[in-house]
C-alpha cells in the first residue's frame, strides 16, 4: 500500500483515509463511484449522480509541525503500546436527492500535510466534475501499490498529474 494525500492506494483498491480493517469504516473509490465500506455504513454513489464530496474534521498540519508530531506520536506509541483507534474524519457525499456523512479513519500519523490535503481535495472535486478518473490511481496502484509510500515531493507530483488528466 501507499498513502498519497488523503488516498490509501493498494494494488487493487483506492480508499479515502485508511483501508478499513476489522471494525473499521472507510470509503472505496472506483471509476464508477464511491462505496461506503466497513461496520455500520453501506451505500454506493455513482460519479454521475454526485454533486459534491467534502471532507470535514481531517487533521491537517504544516509540514514542519507534521514531522515533529509524527516523531512524538511514534515515541508515545512505542512507550505506551499504542492500541488506540486512529482518529476519524467525515466524508460528505451530496447528490440531488441526499447528503450522506461517512466516517473515514485517518491514515496519516499526526495528520495530513496541508499541501497534500489541498491537492487531494482538488482531485476529489475533479472526480465529481468528471475531469479526472480514479482508474489512473488504480493503474498506479497495480504497478506501485505494493511498495512503499513515495517521498512528499513525489506524492504531490502524483496528485497534480492525476488532477490534470482528462
Amino acid at each position: 500500500m501507499a498513502m498519497i494525500g488523503l488516498f490509501w492506494i493498494t494494488e487493487e483498491s483506492v480508499y479515502v483515509g485508511a483501508e478499513p480493517a476489522g471494525n473499521g469504516r472507510g470509503v472505496r473509490l472506483t471509476p464508477e463511484g464511491l462505496e461506503a465500506v466497513g461496520t455500520g455504513q453501506k451505500g454506493f454513489w455513482a460519479w454521475r449522480d454526485v454533486r459534491a464530496v467534502t471532507v470535514h474534521d481531517a487533521q491537517v498540519r504544516s509540514s514542519t509541525r507534521w514531522l515533529v508530531n509524527s516523531v512524538m506520536d511514534t515515541m508515545l506509541d512505542v512507550a505506551t503500546g499504542g492500541g488506540e483507534a486512529p482518529p476519524a474524519f467525515e466524508l460528505h457525499v451530496r447528490t440531488d436527492a441526499e447528503k450522506t456523512g461517512l466516517t473515514v479513519y485517518t491514515a496519516a500519523v499526526g495528520g495530513y500535510v496541508q499541501s497534500e490535503y489541498e491537492l487531494s481535495l482538488d482531485l476529489l472535486d475533479r472526480f465529481v466534475e468528471g475531469t479526472a478518473d480514479v482508474a489512473r490511481l488504480l493503474e498506479w496502484g497495480s504497478a506501485e501499490g505494493g511498495g512503499v509510500t513515495p517521498w512528499r515531493a513525489a506524492r504531490e507530483a502524483l496528485l497534480r498529474s492525476w488532477a490534470a488528466a482528462t
